[in-house]
């Protein structure tokens, strides 16, 4: 199975444990049976090795989350890096002419394509394989994966099928509807559109070929940054008439907000803190080595780290994103493929800056370089 993992974003919904380097697939928050905490990209590479160990898994992501990767998941991962972002529709296009020119994966085979941060469990890898299996029938040029919606949401866009069988025709999609326009659509069996599908090669780079004038992976990578910003779903999806949908019903969730996140947690501190008996639904992540302690509280996020500290209503937190746009200031934290570098103290003449290695790396001869452009772009804050 080839699979395709889209790894994007700026992360500054779940500020400020994230940010333009360090996106929320990053985010070591999920506790292992050994005690130690995997980050979502972990999870999701290695429950699709687990679920099929010959999957071929390319990640798409943009140059500055590679060292992150690479440290997360090791060196020997296949990854489709975009000069600058451009939206879905050129990652996937640059991706797929990757597998084509580059690892030689034939035209008519087929590739799922899935976001890399969905919290979900293997019954939902198991589906990606019958979503692959289906793209390579070739009864149609894109294969869907409408999940089953639980409640009407603002946050998805929805596929409305033509029947009510596994696997069915779609007729038409609906943008991100209001609350009550929502319930109508799940009425009418529609299902939530998690940005998950499935093609055969050919298709999409002939896709590609009608949009963008390129001869190869290689012409493209060249010409990338001359590209325009543009989805998958409005280049490709919404045009093509050919479009099946296969239910899935198992566990889903978008972990795109500390509102949501905080639901998959299983506890309610990671790091030096506690609360007392009359806190209830409060959540806390703190990555300083300061104490936190939190009393009387309710339904709280409490979140704290190099770039900053929050304290938000668990539904008010959904909407940070507009006051985090206003907080300029350099990367605090950031993951390297040798390891990791967190900013301790700043100021205009010098800065301190705590390095982990991790084992079997050195320093690299950069890291000097990284500090200079760090306290210069605080400088000119």
């Amino acid at each position: 199975m080839n699979i395709i993992l889209l790894s994007g974003g700026s992360g500054k919904r779940l500020w400020p444990l994230s940010n333009d380097i360090r996106s929320k697939q990053f985010l070591k928050l999920f506790k292992k049976e050994d005690g130690t905490y995997e980050s979502m990209v972990q999870r999701v590479y290695s429950a699709i090795k687990r679920v099929d160990p010959n999957a071929v898994v390319t990640i798409a992501t943009s140059k500055n989350q590679v060292s992150a990767l690479n440290n997360q998941l090791g060196d020997n991962i296949n990854i489709s890096i975009e000069p600058c972002r451009k939206d879905t529709f050129p990652a996937i296009a640059l991706a797929t002419a990757y597998l084509h020119d580059v690892q030689k994966v034939d035209e008519n085979e087929a590739v799922v394509v899935c976001p890399v941060d969905p919290y979900v469990e293997d019954d939902y890898f198991k589906a990606l394989s019958n979503l692959y299996n289906q793209a390579e029938k070739g009864e149609a040029n894109l294969v869907l994966m409408g999940i089953e919606p639980t409640y009407p949401s603002e946050k998805y866009g929805y596929i409305i099928p033509k029947d009510k069988n596994n696997t069915s025709e779609v007729l038409k999609f609906k943008e991100k509807p209001y609350i009550k326009t929502a319930q109508t659509y799940i009425e009418q069996g529609a299902l939530w559109n998690g940005g998950v599908f499935a093609y055969k090669i050919k298709y999409v780079l002939e896709k590609a070929h009608e949009l963008i004038d390129f001869k190869d992976y290689y012409d493209l990578f060249a010409k990338y940054e001359s590209l325009n910003k543009i989805s998958f779903d409005y280049a490709v999806v919404e045009k093509e008439p050919k479009i099946q949908v296969m239910r899935f019903a198992g566990q889903w969730k978008d972990l795109g907000t500390w509102n949501t996140l905080t639901e998959a947690m299983n506890e309610k501190i990671i790091g030096k803190a506690i609360m007392n008996e009359k806190c209830s639904n409060v959540h806390i992540i703190n990555e300083t080595n300061i104490p936190m302690l939190a009393m009387g509280l309710h339904d709280v996020v409490i979140s704290a780290g190099p770039d900053g500290i929050l304290i938000s209503d668990k539904t008010d937190s959904s909407f940070i994103k507009p006051f985090v746009d206003k907080i300029i200031q350099p990367t605090m934290f950031a993951e390297k493929s040798w390891g990791s570098y967190k900013v301790i103290d700043i100021n205009p003449e010098s800065m301190t800056i705590k390095i982990t290695l991790n084992p079997g790396n050195a320093m690299n001869y950069h890291c000097p370089e990284q500090a200079k452009q760090l306290l210069m772009e605080w400088n000119n804050l």
